[in-house]
């Protein structure tokens, strides 16, 4: 099932709409608290504080649109509440772990240094597949004349890659050539991702 498909059907069914916002939500938050636990204990800069402050006002954000649907749909980010909550919980965890050791073979790092280069290239493809997947969702809530919007999301989001790109630039010269070999990683993962809520929707229905 096509990615824009796939959106089309769970935007139709209130519930799994609930789900869907709630399991962005949880992405989310999960974002905000790994740029959090990357930063260094003394060096860190007023954009990540930014970064961070953004992505958990996104995933408060996407929680209360949940309550234009119905506000007794998915309080928490317990399994049931999520779509794939299997393969949602480990995207984000599978990225870090395998961008952190192809970035350890690529540069010659520390532990805080590694930690930075992690926050550096993992946020830059998340806010890549990020400037994919809202302007797709925003399409289908605009021909669906939802109640939902993530418009300000977008705005930030791409907001977020400039600001990723113009760290990316300070932090090393071939920097975009190590960045093809991190989302050619988060691609594999999103695809695994997508996979699995295709599956399930596919059963809710």
């Amino acid at each position: 099932m096509e990615f824009y498909n796939l959106l089309e059907r769970i935007v139709k069914d209130n519930q799994t709409h609930a789900k869907w916002l709630n399991t962005l939500s949880f992405m989310e938050n999960a974002g905000a608290r790994k740029i959090s636990s990357c930063e260094h204990p003394t060096q860190v800069s007023q954009i990540q504080l930014k970064h961070a402050a953004e992505e958990h006002r996104h995933a408060y954000y996407l929680k209360k649109q949940i309550g234009k649907l119905n506000p007794d749909f998915c309080k928490t980010y317990e399994k049931e509440e999520l779509l794939a909550s299997l393969a949602t919980r480990q995207y984000l965890h599978s990225l870090d772990i395998k961008a952190c050791k192809y970035l350890q073979k690529a540069f010659t790092l520390n532990k805080e240094e590694l930690k930075y280069a992690a926050y550096l290239f993992v946020t830059y493809a998340i806010e890549v597949r990020a400037d994919e997947l809202y302007p797709v969702y925003q399409d289908i809530l605009t021909k669906e004349s939802s109640k939902i919007m993530v418009k300000s999301i977008i705005l930030e989001e791409e907001g977020h890659l400039e600001e990723m790109i113009n760290q990316l630039n300070e932090f090393s010269e071939d920097w975009q050539a190590h960045a093809e070999n991190i989302l050619k990683i988060e691609h594999e993962l999103h695809n695994q991702w997508i996979s699995s809520i295709a599956n399930e929707v596919a059963q809710l229905n």
